[in-house]
């Protein structure tokens, strides 16, 4: 593994972690009822879901010129948020280079 590997695993690990904490606490779907019991709350989780809804639309792209599966990490970004992208981001580091595309559409 490399640096980056390391990093996003360590904040993988720490992320789980918390979530499994969360779930413990409240149950799974008591996180969904504690994200709309205020303003700021819904306001949070309405956030986090464009966030991660973007994310899941470069990573369907990103997957597929990498060659890469996407269907995982999706179900998992649906069901557990940042550990599905972190996962991606673990493997995808973990490739080798990218494709010769990608770095001429980069020096473009």
């Amino acid at each position: 593994m490399n640096r980056k590997q390391w990093i996003l695993a360590s904040v993988l690990f720490d992320f789980t972690a918390l979530t499994a904490y969360a779930v413990w606490r409240h149950g799974y779907l008591g996180l969904f009822q504690l994200a709309v019991s205020s303003w700021g709350a819904a306001l949070l989780f309405v956030d986090l879901t464009i966030a991660l809804g973007l994310v899941l639309i470069w990573m369907m792209g990103d997957s597929r010129e990498r060659g890469l599966s996407f269907l995982p990490y999706a179900l998992l970004t649906l069901a557990f948020g940042s550990v599905g992208p972190l996962l991606y981001l673990i493997r995808r580091e973990g490739r080798v280079p990218a494709p010769a595309s990608l770095m001429q559409r980069a020096a473009t």
